[in-house]
């Protein structure tokens, strides 16, 4: 985050505007709706100001720009297309800790006036930071689209109870339940489409519930455990589900391939517990964590057991799972995009194919036991797909035995590095040439592996499509 997002209160605070363009008449007009009183200095206005001007709305100063008018301002915009002003009214704005915003320039702005979504009272704001301004607009169309135009009438409804609520429940974590049964149900339905007297009825009758509830047994209301999965590592893998459950969430507990960018969908104030784990190296052993989410959830907080990729391919979920239910936990199991479908996706890999391959077999290169004695005979059979999880550090292994057992060397390998990120390498080779590939080249970050004439198919896929692996054949 390069800047720090606020929300002035402009309201009978003073603006100063300077220039008489269009992009001037936008920001005024926009300055007039938060209330503010606007100064202008230009010396001609276009059409929409000059109305402004005739209505007494704005202040019309038709000279030179100087110091002394920054005098009583909160807030200056700059507008005009005369290239000697934008510097020297931004410098002395600054010198007076005065936030300015010089359209167009955002290296002599000290914000960025954003793209705005008007429910009143809800405002949405985006910014791009200056980079891509039409970008933002239509990020703003997109959430337009997807908000309900009736959604400021739930927030001044909300506005009327608040106060109420908080004296009838002054437990934090009561009242964030309570409003979010409110905003999830029926309440907030009716208040969304005008029925605000049912809506308040409704609200009263749950709040009085809420009152007659004994205090010390609310206290001692047990919480619940999500096991979560948070997909391969690209965010917009997640699941809407597993997003709301991030929002709500009182505790978060995470693990390494939980990406940053994911984290940072959880409700701010949630505690994060990171108990991550690499192979021979445990931050928190898992008797620990299972004590953990036993512990939290009986403490009376939701709880999210976030988990790379499914909690249940390869993620110890049904062991955690068990160890809930055994405490007489409640859990519900929320699935997520395992590493193999996302890395076959991002490079073009299909796990099956009627002319390559009939079946997929999903396999763990790190048994519970530290070798990797797995079923030969059964990889190694031809016309089908073999995907290992957790193999980059039994890949000599891996490719030996694959070939002892029948699977001629030249088979299509590829080893996939933090798949469906930024950050992405793909090493591709065969049976007999992957180990020293992967020997040359540095990856970081969780690793995969897939065997199979399909691997044949991602390159000609980067051929045609610019693709780039991190090696060639």
């Amino acid at each position: 985050m390069r800047r720090f997002p606020l929300f002035l209160t402009l309201k009978d605070r003073h603006a100063l505007v300077v220039g008489g363009t269009e992009a001037a008449a936008r920001k005024t007009e926009l300055l007039l709706s938060a209330g503010a009183r606007v100064t202008l200095i230009a010396d001609k206005v276009v059409g929409e100001i000059a109305q402004f001007i005739a209505d007494g709305a704005v202040t019309w100063i038709g000279r030179d720009f100087d110091d002394g008018m920054l005098d009583g301002m909160s807030l200056v915009i700059v507008a005009t297309e005369d290239e000697a002003v934008p510097a020297r009214v931004s410098h002395a704005a600054r010198q007076r800790c005065l936030p300015v915003n010089v359209v167009d320039r955002p290296a002599l702005s000290s914000f960025i006036m954003p793209a705005i979504v008007d429910r009143a009272p809800i405002t949405i704001a985006i910014s791009t930071d200056g980079a891509a301004p039409a970008l933002a607009r239509r990020l703003r169309a997109e959430i337009e689209r997807a908000l309900p135009a009736t959604v400021g009438r739930l927030a001044r409804f909300a506005e009327i109870f608040r106060e109420q609520v908080r004296r009838t429940l002054d437990e934090p974590r009561a009242r964030r339940r309570f409003w979010d049964r409110v905003f999830e149900g029926r309440i907030a339905d009716m208040a969304l489409a005008g029925d605000e007297f049912g809506a308040r009825r409704e609200l009263i009758r749950q709040l009085d519930a809420a009152r007659s509830q004994d205090r010390s047994a609310a206290f001692r209301e047990q919480g619940m455990v999500y096991l979560v999965g948070a997909g391969p590592g690209d965010p917009d893998l997640l699941t809407i589900k597993a997003h709301r459950l991030l929002q709500s969430a009182d505790v978060v507990v995470y693990d390494r391939l939980v990406s940053a960018e994911i984290l940072a969908m959880v409700r701010r104030d949630a505690a994060r517990i990171y108990v991550g784990k690499r192979r021979g190296q445990h931050c928190l052993p898992q008797t620990e964590i299972n004590d953990l989410l036993v512990a939290e959830a009986r403490a009376g907080k939701n709880v999210v057991r976030l988990k790379g990729g499914d909690p249940f391919v390869f993620g110890r979920g049904g062991e955690e799972m068990q160890a809930l239910m055994s405490a007489g936990i409640a859990v519900e199991i929320v699935p997520g995009v395992t590493a193999a479908l996302g890395c076959a996706a991002g490079t073009g890999i299909p796990l099956t194919h009627r002319d390559h391959a009939q079946a997929c077999v999903f396999v763990t290169g790190h048994l519970k036991d530290g070798t990797v004695d797995l079923d030969w005979p059964m990889l190694a059979r031809p016309r089908q797909t073999v995907v290992i999880y957790m193999g980059a550090g039994s890949l000599p292994v891996i490719a030996s035995r694959m070939i002892e057992h029948g699977l001629a060397p030249s088979t299509p390998v590829v080893v996939i590095a933090n798949g469906t990120t930024s950050r992405e390498r793909r090493v591709v080779g065969t049976l007999a040439t992957i180990d020293r590939l992967v020997s040359g080249v540095r990856l970081d970050g969780p690793t995969l592996c897939m065997i199979g004439e399909v691997v044949s198919l991602a390159s000609v896929r980067d051929q045609d499509f610019g693709f780039v692996s991190g090696m060639g054949l």
